[in-house]
């Protein structure tokens, strides 16, 4: 296609450590026809003032969560096609020029890109790199079901047609699996152009990332609740991830039922997650660290998804009381 006028759009909470960095590697790309809109979503550290240094569009939020910054944004944007980025990721210098290549038939409402990192130095934040990058290779297709809210860009006319983010995810979790399944319902195609880059700083605090994981699980209730058509994977979850869920209840349950059980139960899930680890990080030392991040985290996941599970039925219960 021609060169068309960008928008590109960046929700910013917080991230007064790396939104300079963000902001420079925009503004130093190869594709010239770009406006940058910054969306405060009410910080409380320093991230108004280190934007003020550049010239770039700001505008700010009470705090709302990442869909209704990104939303706030796109209802500014004056370009023909938004690209949205995260405020921890730091665009490589042609990842305009790729996203916008991808747009190559009408019927292609999405071109989304994938990760380089930014931080590779952490042990953690390498596995977490890997792990993307294999699923990434090996599932994802060049017409995928759903894509990165970290790294896209989409047509505004679509965007606002199916109304763009689902305000209601609050954090950064489910929101860019809900605007997927919206555009695939819409008739348009998602177009995975994996050499369309943005380096990423991953979490290097195991805490934070468990945390984060525990919100993944939490949303992914409301997410299937609104598309249960997807429960059964969408090109980025695939089978170990929807057998961790069950795996992880049954060891819980057969803490208080049987030790042998429980013991061959637990060999069985930590087998998994060590055996994927060695296909992922094809490193022994990285296989086993993060083999045994992973059996952690399919029991934080499994928390949030049960937590999601009640938050639901609560809201139910309380709305038949009203």
């Amino acid at each position: 296609m021609d060169s068309p006028y960008i928008s590109i759009v960046v929700p910013a909470y917080n991230c007064q450590k790396t939104i300079s960095k963000t902001i420079e590697a925009i503004l130093n790309q190869s594709y010239a026809s770009i406006e940058l809109i910054i969306v405060d979503d009410g910080s409380s550290d320093a991230t108004a003032k280190v934007v003020e240094q550049f010239d770039v569009n700001y505008l700010y939020q009470n705090n709302a969560g990442p869909a209704a910054a990104r939303n706030q944004g796109a209802k500014e944007a004056c370009g023909e096609i938004i690209l949205f980025t995260d405020s921890d990721c730091v665009p490589q210098k042609n990842w305009v020029e790729k996203i916008v290549s991808g747009f190559k038939e009408p019927e292609i409402g999405v071109v989304a890109g994938s990760y380089g990192i930014a931080n590779p130095k952490n042990i953690l934040a390498r596995c977490i790199h890997k792990e993307i990058l294999f699923r990434h290779h090996y599932l994802m297709p060049q017409y995928p079901k759903v894509f990165g809210s970290y790294n896209f860009g989409i047509r505004k006319k679509i965007f606002e047609k199916v109304r763009g983010f689902n305000g209601a995810y609050r954090y950064a979790s489910g929101e860019d699996n809900d605007l997927s399944y919206k555009i695939l319902k819409s008739g348009y195609k998602i177009y995975f152009e994996r050499n369309a880059l943005v380096d990423h700083f991953h979490p290097v605090c195991l805490k934070k990332y468990l945390q984060e994981q525990y919100r993944h699980g939490f949303w992914r209730v409301k997410m299937y609740a609104e598309h249960p058509a997807m429960a059964k994977g969408d090109n980025y979850t695939f089978w170990k991830d929807i057998c961790e869920v069950p795996l992880s209840v049954l060891i819980i349950f057969l803490i208080f039922i049987s030790y042998p059980l429980l013991f061959a139960a637990v060999c069985i899930l930590f087998i998994l997650e060590i055996f994927y680890g060695v296909l992922m990080m094809k490193v022994f030392l990285e296989a086993f660290f993060f083999g045994g991040v992973m059996f952690v985290r399919s029991f934080i996941r499994t928390f949030g998804f049960s937590s999601g599970i009640f938050f639901i039925l609560f809201k139910k219960v309380i709305k038949k009381d009203k």
